[in-house]
């Protein structure tokens, strides 16, 4: 019976800790570019990755700031999109 109750305990334990998805997060990415024509490629490589709501990116800082919906999408998935029109990402190189 000790047993049952403790496996039990562990498995919610298990579940309260469990990392919560939401459907709006906001993460930046740093992407290398120099002009408008990067930003427009860059950021149309972002959108096109389903579930991206925003992206935009900054020439100055060098960062791709998207909203994910964490259900649809992660944000090496946008890396990839973005590594994949011929800019390196943090995680990604092209």
């Amino acid at each position: 019976m000790r047993k049952i109750v403790f496996v039990f305990v562990l498995l919610i334990a298990g579940f309260a800790t469990a990392q919560v998805k939401s459907k709006s997060k906001k993460v930046d990415i740093g992407v290398k570019g120099n002009c408008d024509m990067c930003k427009k490629r860059i950021e149309k490589a972002a959108y096109a990755v389903k579930g991206v709501k925003m992206a935009e990116w900054s020439a100055d800082s060098q960062t791709l700031s998207v909203i994910i919906n964490e259900h649809k999408t992660d944000a090496i998935a946008v890396e990839k999109s973005v590594a994949a029109v011929g800019h390196t990402t943090e995680k990604v190189k092209t």
